[in-house]
């Protein structure tokens, strides 16, 4: 491909990124849901307020934060939690996030590295892609622990030799846990925020933390443990 050929592809692409976030922008501007954010309050009152259209506006939402928008996701199913309850706010949130996963997949493995750096910056990509093309059993745990970049980590898989049927296979397994757990969790249905629940809270953060310490620090050797797993699975089949 010529030179000129690869500046018209880079110009399109960021063209078209640009416009789509342009456009999204605008509509959250004009909403004023931008302001909403970092508040599951202002949120849920927000998404109570379209009435019919609320269900359709939270799973668009949830797209919008695996793929373009910084948007806590924690924040969103806390806020659909309250209004819809655990269980139908999980189930929405999964439909959206699936599907913003599968397109930020789709995002990296057709556009390539260029337009990663342009989304997520450059030390994020380099960073990551590294990781996952040395780890990608590891990337399966990740997917499940709170406070890793799920958005990036969807993205930058695209750009590793990772096969859309395992990056799918593995988002099934691991959304609706990571989504359920934090549905019914901050409900407070399952543990209350009072009492003996405090307690509770308190091993969960702890392990938590624990769990995403030792998978950052011992990831290649957790690669290793589970790439042993199945080569020796596969071995017994042969």
């Amino acid at each position: 491909m010529s030179l000129t050929k690869k500046i018209f592809r880079i110009f399109l692409v960021c063209l078209f990124i640009g416009l789509i976030l342009g456009l999204v922008y605008f509509i959250l501007q004009r909403t004023g849901l931008w302001e909403k954010f970092n508040s599951a309050t202002k949120l849920q009152e927000f998404i109570l307020e379209l009435g019919f259209w609320g269900r359709f506006t939270f799973v668009f939402l949830q797209f919008l934060q695996v793929t373009f928008i910084p948007i806590p996701s924690p924040i969103l199913i806390v806020a659909g939690s309250l209004i819809y309850g655990p269980f139908e706010a999980g189930l929405l949130s999964i439909a959206g996030i699936l599907l913003g996963s599968a397109f930020a997949f789709f995002l990296g493995r057709v556009f390539g590295k260029k337009l990663v750096v342009f989304m997520v910056g450059a030390e994020a990509e380099k960073k990551w892609r590294k990781f996952l093309t040395n780890c990608k059993y590891t990337f399966v745990l990740m997917m499940i622990l709170p406070f890793f970049p799920d958005d990036i980590l969807c993205m930058v898989a695209g750009l590793t030799e990772m096969s859309w049927t395992f990056f799918m296979v593995t988002q099934l397994i691991t959304r609706p846990i990571s989504i359920f757990l934090v549905s019914y969790l901050s409900s407070g249905q399952v543990i209350p925020y009072h009492g003996w629940g405090l307690i509770v809270w308190a091993i969960i953060v702890v392990l938590s933390l624990t769990l995403i310490y030792l998978s950052s620090k011992y990831h290649e050797k957790i690669e290793d443990f589970i790439q042993n797993i199945f080569k020796k699975r596969k071995k017994n089949d042969n």
